[in-house]
């Protein structure tokens, strides 16, 4: 028998420190190699973490909600023999942090699955304010098998073990403001042996109703078992839900959120995805020259294509929405006008030209504004960019996009129309060169053939880059997407 630490590894992302979310074990657990054990938060994404050994687990040493560097033991397990795992290499010294090599070895079906499929949370409606997103670079294929890291020495005083659930201390829960008067709720109570009455939550949805200052109490559940889930609670705040970045509501299908009064100030620690964000805003407004363009469009054409294509049989079971149109229309404008999906290299002085478009799509979540993007949105068709978009977007809203999945973009669309907002002067996403802001699609007056008439109307902003791009290039790439939203039968002349 022997006690084995499983230290906090580097995913294959770069990263230094990582948030303990959610526990999915407990103490006198057993587990088999490959299990999950911890959901954790880096910089760019929620990562499920497998356990490298079997056995049964002693301690979780890091409670959660506490940020930790890569290298620091974060569970303890008892396994058979402590011969039987492979050798672990000593952590080595890399520009002034300790890097654990870690891989994750060889794997169940199970764990191969897990591994493809994006796990289920929850997160806000889309939301592309800004644009920016971060250039980190996807995980390294290959990575090597993994190795369990070897057993520290005794520490002067060992960390408690940590129990799942257990309170840290009284928590009080803000009242619920009036506007938010609650439907009733389906959920069944739950009754501990205390004769108290508990609802079902996990750990971090509890966290963000506690954030939100709602009471779980009045929130009707809709996850199996009566399990509150973090759309539940994002449904009750929302007066009324916000609905996904593909779709267009008019601006009064929105009122503003109820505020709620504090005492003093609250300090929130930049942190993870939103210090990221912030970092990459800056970064980006100044080193890049941005120049925006704006243009206003009937796009009364691209609705009714929208209309014809929700019941061809193609896309069956897909959402299908003017932004797939907008997002058509981008991939064709950038083959003729390249610059756009180019970026620029300072320190070698050159333009590189990417190969492909990457299509990314704005995104707020929870955890911070993100750019997930569709490789090779460009060599797609349009059910297959329909696909792809309706996959995007529900992992975004899930809040379970992956690193490698927000890496190599070269261009960038944010949806602001969703808000009922017009249009903005978007900041450029780092590494790309342009990104386009779609405004909210309205029935106004417009002027056909000397007569008013009313069609529908959405107005676009193109920010880009004018240390690649000059002003004939961006408005030649503007008026391109305009003319395809406002005739999409020229996409069939090229």
């Amino acid at each position: 028998m022997g006690i084995q630490q499983f230290r906090l590894p580097d995913v294959g992302e770069g990263l230094v420190e990582a948030e303990i979310v959610s526990w999915k074990v407990k103490p006198g657990d057993t587990v088999k190699l490959n299990d999950t054990v911890v959901e954790i938060e880096t910089a760019k994404s929620l990562v499920e973490l497998p356990v490298p050994f079997a056995g049964v687990i002693t301690e979780l040493l890091v409670p959660e909600g506490e940020t930790v560097p890569v290298g620091t033991p974060i569970i303890s397990v008892q396994t058979e023999s402590a011969g039987e795992q492979p050798p672990a290499p000593e952590p080595e010294e890399t520009g002034g942090r300790t890097a654990v090599l870690v891989g994750y070895g060889p794997k169940t079906t199970e764990a191969k699955r897990r591994q493809r499929k994006p796990a289920v949370g929850a997160a806000h409606a889309a939301h592309a304010a800004g644009g920016v997103g971060s250039a980190t670079a996807a995980p390294a294929p290959g990575a090597a098998a993994l190795a369990a890291p070897p057993v520290p020495p005794p520490a002067p005083a060992a960390p408690p073990a940590y129990a799942p659930g257990a309170p840290a201390g009284p928590a009080q829960t803000p009242a619920v403001p009036p506007a938010y008067a609650p439907a009733p709720s389906t959920q069944a109570p739950v009754t501990g042996g205390n004769g108290v009455v508990h609802v079902l939550a996990k750990p971090p949805v509890r966290k963000l109703a506690k954030d939100l200052g709602i009471d779980l109490g009045a929130v009707a559940p809709t996850g199996a078992g009566g399990v509150i889930t973090r759309a539940d609670v994002e449904a009750y705040v929302a007066t009324p839900a916000a609905p996904p970045v593909d779709e267009l509501p008019s601006v009064s299908a929105y009122r503003p959120a109820p505020v709620v009064s504090t005492q003093g100030d609250t300090r929130v620690p930049v942190k993870g995805v939103q210090k990221v964000m912030a970092q990459a805003m800056v970064a980006s407004a100044f080193t890049a020259p941005h120049v925006t363009e704006w243009i206003t469009v009937d796009v009364s054409a691209t609705m009714e294509l929208v209309e014809r294509l929700k019941a061809d049989k193609a896309f069956r079971d897909l959402r299908v929405s003017p932004l797939l149109i907008v997002a058509k229309a981008v991939t064709l404008a950038a083959r003729r006008t390249p610059i756009v999906n180019a970026s620029w290299d300072e320190q070698a002085q050159e333009i590189v030209y990417k190969g492909a478009v990457n299509l990314g799509i704005a995104a707020a979540t929870p955890r911070g504004l993100i750019v997930p993007n569709i490789k090779g949105a460009d060599s797609r068709t349009l059910p297959d960019l329909c696909k792809a978009l309706n996959e995007l977007v529900a992992t975004a809203r899930e809040g379970r996009t992956q690193p490698a999945d927000q890496a190599g973009g070269s261009f960038t669309i944010t949806n602001v129309g969703v808000f009922g907002v017009d249009a903005g002067t978007p900041i450029i996403n780092p590494g790309e060169a342009a990104i386009l802001a779609f405004g909210a699609v309205r029935k106004q007056p417009w002027v056909v053939a000397d007569e008013i008439v009313p069609r529908w109307i959405t107005t676009l902003a193109l920010s880009f880059d004018h240390r690649l791009i000059d002003g004939e290039k961006g408005s030649t790439f503007l008026a391109d997407v305009a003319s395809i939203l406002e005739d999409p039968a020229r996409a069939l002349m090229f």
